[in-house]
């Protein structure tokens, strides 16, 4: 074992909790709800609620790492992140997990912008780098992939808490493979620049107004949080271009890769998120798949997710960068239309929507980013690694929202009581075709304006 070994496997156990969290719980959504008597928007929280929380704070803490360490920030979101966890054996309420995934936001809000930088900090040479690199996000698309799957498997001999309560020994594993592996910060690396607290505030605010407003305004028929949402936002737009040391360089995020690649990765989180939402509430709550069952379902997006990679680089080499871009991009929204208008009416074409996304998905993931770091100046790569996770944590926020609240608003009654009527199984199909419509929609508008920014960087 090499000196780097506890470092990289620490590393990977980082990336592994930020990919597996949401995917391995959402199979579960129907025993919680169950279990904790959680109503439609509960549900649309549980997972939610860290997507929102992870996005909002995302940047500050990138910000923050910079200035005080990387290693010791993310080895305190790492404490964060185990006590968190534990407490979920104590749950008893939706509020109360709602307020256990927020705080695993904040903890993962901590570990992952200096993850990337800590890997590169590990050796000389680049090639060794990409070689280090592609360990540990393999095994964060591993997490990905496999989340249903272990999921559906634990639910048939654990309870449902069990899936968080793993998180514990990720955790501890990736602390002490931290802690020995990784020399602290030299003091000189850091940067010494006042961090924009005005504009940290702002943004999160902006964030969670945004995700929160369609469920106050279906739920309660209140308007003032869309309201808020949009004045937020745009105080938090005014705030960074007037301020010295703005948290989010507005400019940076205007170049035609970066913001092409910022679009495309997007359109990835909030389609990934939705579908795989939808499905499995359908597979489950509609036609009454057990969580194994369901969990074995989402195969076809596992086989693709983990099997694609081997023909990435040679469709990247073959078609260029800007045309994987935005392939890969159109083969996720073909998905979610084919979900959209076919997918309730037999599983084979749910398949076919997993497909579609999931390769889209693994390529997606690979050609965004590129073109982000190609986009900007050497200097504030780690700022665009930021950008690339914040864009698809809020959009991940945005695509559970928008399902759950199109749900919550067509279904009537507890969509997690048995024994649906039948006017009940069609308001939830009317709500599936109408939410993956409405998802359909944003996300082919977020890969055309990326395709026309990408143009717009080779003219």
């Amino acid at each position: 074992m090499t000196r780097t070994t506890p470092a990289i496997a620490a590393l990977a156990a980082v990336f592994l909790f930020e990919m597996l969290d949401n995917s391995i719980l959402t199979v579960a959504l129907p025993a919680i709800g169950r279990d904790l008597h959680a109503s439609t928007s509960a549900l649309q929280w549980v997972t939610g609620s860290y997507a929102v929380v992870f996005g909002g704070l995302m940047l500050l803490f990138g910000a923050i790492a910079d200035r005080f360490g990387r290693r010791r920030v993310m080895l305190a979101g790492l404490v964060l992140l185990g006590v968190a966890s534990a407490a979920t054996a104590a749950v008893t309420t939706s509020g109360q997990l709602i307020a256990v995934r927020v705080v695993m936001g904040v903890a993962a809000a901590m570990t992952t912008p200096g993850a990337m930088a800590l890997a590169f900090r590990l050796f000389d040479d680049d090639a060794r780098r990409v070689r280090a690199l592609n360990i540990i996000t393999t095994v964060g698309l591993v997490g990905l992939a496999a989340g249903p799957i272990a999921g559906g498997l634990v639910l048939r001999v654990a309870p449902w808490q069990v899936l968080l309560l793993i998180n514990v020994p990720i955790a501890l594993l990736a602390f002490a493979g931290i802690w020995r592996g990784i020399a602290p910060d030299v003091p000189e690396d850091l940067h010494r620049a006042p961090i924009d607290v005005a504009g940290a505030v702002l943004g999160t605010l902006a964030i969670v107004l945004v995700l929160a407003a369609p469920t106050f305004l279906v739920e309660h028929g209140a308007w003032a949080p869309a309201a808020a949402a949009v004045i937020a936002t745009a105080a938090f737009v005014g705030r960074e271009r007037r301020a010295a040391h703005p948290l989010l360089d507005l400019t940076l995020v205007a170049r035609p890769l970066v913001s092409s690649g910022l679009a495309y990765k997007a359109a990835q989180g909030l389609g990934t998120a939705a579908l795989t939402y939808l499905v499995t509430l359908q597979l489950q709550l509609d036609w009454g798949w057990s969580a194994a069952e369901a969990a074995l379902g989402m195969l076809p997006q596992v086989v693709v997710l983990l099997a694609g990679g081997v023909v990435v680089s040679p469709f990247v080499a073959r078609a260029g960068l800007a045309a994987a871009a935005w392939i890969s991009s159109v083969s996720i929204v073909l998905g979610l239309g084919v979900y959209a208008a076919l997918g309730t009416y037999s599983y084979g074409w749910v398949a076919v929507a997993l497909v579609l996304v999931a390769f889209g998905t693994r390529m997606v993931g690979i050609v965004a980013a590129t073109n982000v770091m190609r986009g900007l100046p050497a200097d504030r790569t780690t700022m665009g690694a930021a950008l690339i996770d914040t864009a698809s944590q809020v959009t991940t926020g945005v695509g559970i929202a928008g399902a759950g609240t199109v749900l919550a608003a067509i279904f009537t009654g507890s969509i997690v009581a048995g024994d649906w009527s039948a006017a009940q199984t069609h308001q939830f199909e009317v709500a599936v075709r109408v939410a993956g419509l409405a998802v359909t929609g944003l996300a082919g508008g977020l890969v055309l304006c990326g395709f026309l920014r990408a143009r717009g960087a080779s003219h």
